[in-house]
């Protein structure tokens, strides 16, 4: 049944697979409800060309180690799985037969709330890094640019109780972004498994 539903978004240079119904509508209600009030969310500073400033979300790091996470001159201490993130991360590992180590949980707001072209590269998540994106709540778009092929791009809408599967050379050859928009829009869970070694 989940297989059925997946979609390969055959890009050059990446594996990505999206699963948009991964959680039914009842289970992504409910884990959205519990996440927005269980979370420890945090809003940290972030420096960029020189200039500190609030990062445009609330984020938190959850973790099976000690093991801190650093990106963006950020370093994160890790809080032990909870429940509602220990069950998501079961059915994701069961499911995809991949065993991951760790979750960044990031709190999107509003529109306003924003995460700037990237790629999932830091060198704590391998040579080539493999992230399980949950979203939960409101849809937001999100982009993909090749790298170094300035006509490579694609974006998608990620939905409630959506999976996307990240792997491969993906992050070497990829950025992403969620941007910012002038809809009137709700919160936005979205939790990344991943695995630190």
């Amino acid at each position: 049944m989940l297989f059925e539903s997946a979609i390969n978004l055959n890009l050059k240079g990446a594996e990505i697979t999206y699963y948009p119904n991964f959680f039914n509508n009842n289970e992504a209600d409910n884990y959205f409800k519990s996440l927005l009030a269980n979370i420890e969310w945090k809003q940290d500073t972030i420096t960029l060309f020189g200039k500190t400033h609030l990062q445009p979300r609330l984020t938190a790091f959850y973790a099976d180690n000690k093991k801190n996470y650093k990106y963006s001159n950020i370093i994160m201490q890790p809080h032990a799985f909870k429940d509602d993130l220990l069950g998501i991360k079961n059915k994701i590992e069961t499911d995809l037969k991949i065993k991951f180590t760790s979750c960044l949980a990031n709190l999107y707001r509003n529109g306003s709330d924003s995460n700037g072209w990237h790629a999932d590269d830091e060198k704590e998540l391998g040579e080539n890094p493999i992230i399980a994106s949950v979203s939960f709540g409101a849809e937001r778009v999100f982009h993909l640019k090749h790298k170094t092929d300035k006509l490579l791009k694609t974006k998608l809408i990620l939905q409630h109780g959506s999976l996307l599967l990240m792997r491969g050379e993906t992050q070497n050859n990829w950025l992403h972004q969620i941007p910012k928009t002038k809809k009137i829009i709700g919160n936005r869970i979205n939790l990344t498994f991943r695995i630190i070694a």
